[in-house]
């Protein structure tokens, strides 16, 4: 039986391909070694739909979505100290860009 959650309904709306020519001129995915910018952005729509109030609860909650992760085209669920890196370190213009596609596409 297939189990397709909310979530990974909501995210298989997102248009993969616009976010990798972002990728692609920001480079936001230059020096990250199997954390990509699509994934970050799937743990950040995850923490607002589950109104996740740490890395932590970010973390976990990805981790026990692990069968619905072709669904949410990530490889695996990143850690607690990949997400804080990730989060002080990755550009706000990608994901500034991004919002701006979506409300295109989906408004």
């Amino acid at each position: 039986m297939l189990n397709v959650t909310f979530f990974s309904q909501i995210v298989s709306k997102l248009d993969k391909s616009r976010s990798i020519k972002l990728v692609d001129s920001y480079q936001s995915d230059r020096y990250k070694k199997g954390f990509t910018s699509w994934s970050h952005m799937v743990s950040i729509l995850f923490c607002q739909f589950a109104k996740s109030q740490s890395v932590h609860d970010i973390s976990n909650g990805l981790r026990s979505a692990t069968a619905n992760f072709n669904h949410l085209v990530i490889l695996k669920a990143p850690s607690k100290s990949t997400l804080s890196y990730q989060n002080k370190k990755s550009s706000w213009e990608f994901f500034k860009d991004y919002y701006y596609v979506l409300l295109e596409n989906l408004g």
